[in-house]
């Protein structure tokens, strides 16, 4: 491994103590930043406005080192996913999802994830480690790069990547420090400027890290909820034995105290004969009163080896209309890059699995 001191690992706090470190003047960080960030580069000589005495110097203490991509491949609905190769064999996966109006980017906060939800196909590969903010913020740099626009464009329609969304390989708040760091870069004015109704983090429900999640950062928030109850949500989130959802939406009702038009995005997969049926609908509502919310109905995306099935398109509708009468803001979310298994749910990338939950799961399917 390098000793270097990988660039794209700071944000401006971290990229201006760095520079003081070595007798610069702090200034130095916002414009390494906009090199990295707002113009893709990744070769300090390309930087003008260092001297080349500075860049010299930067040479022989830093780097900057971004993931490789091994994949790339793209959908027939305009989805695109990369396969981006870290060490030790391990790499990660990352989505970009083109809507009218915006471009959404899904990035991974860890190789492999956690937790288990048990309709996850990341969570079957297991998990290996956290990763850095260089890994983090390089999704986005190889995604800007790749769709071939400047990032840094004036103007929201003019951008190719105008959200992010923490919602790809991981648990982000079981990955603390990373994510925050990452955020920063995303929102910082000298980074990729996105507003913090741009950028979303989606957490199975981590309640200590959600309230330090409030003391730092105020980005828009997502929770994986997928059931209406404590017994069904124990089977599919088993987080929630530790942290069951009345905690949990206490906590998501701490995150957003203070503001009244801000709402929690609930993410609900719908999966046949689970959790799908009309009275889930209405305990859901319950379970949901008194929280500013507003609920995503996922359609479930098949993967080898699975016990789910995806509910009907009747059955989604009919609970979403159950919701909607109710007087909560629910929507349905299309199924995106489903034909290059992009879809929510279905990223594996390729995990040193640390916890042998993969031979656990080979076991189990055999016997």
């Amino acid at each position: 491994m390098s000793t270097k001191v990988n660039l794209l690992n700071l944000n401006r706090a971290d990229m201006e103590a760095f520079f003081i470190t070595h007798g610069e003047k702090p200034f130095r960080a916002k414009q390494v930043l906009q090199w990295l960030h707002q113009y893709g580069v990744a070769d300090i000589d390309a930087m003008t406005n260092l001297s080349k005495i500075l860049r010299a110097k930067l040479k022989d203490i830093a780097e900057i080192r971004v993931p490789e991509v091994v994949v790339d491949q793209a959908s027939t609905d305009g989805t695109h996913k990369w396969v981006l190769r870290l060490d030790s064999g391990n790499s990660v996966e990352t989505v970009f999802i083109p809507e009218r109006g915006r471009g959404t980017l899904c990035v991974s906060s860890q190789v492999g994830c956690a937790l288990e939800c048990s309709f996850c196909s990341t969570a079957r590969q297991g998990f290996n480690r956290n990763l850095t903010v260089a890994e983090i913020i390089g999704q986005m740099w190889v995604a800007n790069k790749a769709l071939g626009r400047d990032p840094f464009s004036r103007g929201r329609e003019q951008r190719i990547v105008s959200n992010v969304v923490f919602m790809g390989m991981g648990e982000p708040l079981l990955n603390f420090d990373a994510t925050v760091g990452a955020i920063d870069i995303l929102m910082d004015d000298f980074g990729y400027g996105l507003s913090k109704r741009r950028v979303t983090v989606s957490t199975s429900g981590v309640v200590p890290a959600l309230d330090r999640l409030k003391q730092v950062s105020d980005v828009a928030l997502a929770l994986s909820l997928h059931a209406p109850d404590d017994a069904l949500r124990n089977e599919l989130v088993p987080l929630n034995k530790k942290y069951p959802i009345r905690d949990v939406l206490d906590a998501c009702k701490r995150y957003i105290a203070g503001d009244t038009r801000r709402r929690i995005t609930m993410e609900y997969v719908m999966l046949d004969g689970v959790n799908d049926s009309p009275a889930q609908a209405r305990a859901l509502v319950n379970t949901l009163r008194g929280v500013p919310a507003k609920v995503n109905l996922i359609p479930f995306n098949p993967f080898p080896e699975t016990q789910y099935r995806r509910s009907s398109d009747a059955n989604i509708d009919r609970f979403r209309d159950i919701l909607k009468k109710a007087g909560l803001i629910a929507m349905t979310r299309k199924t995106r890059g489903d034909d290059i298994d992009a879809a929510c749910g279905q990223l594996v990338g390729k995990v040193n699995d640390r916890t042998r939950r993969t031979q656990q799961h080979v076991v189990l399917s055999g016997s």
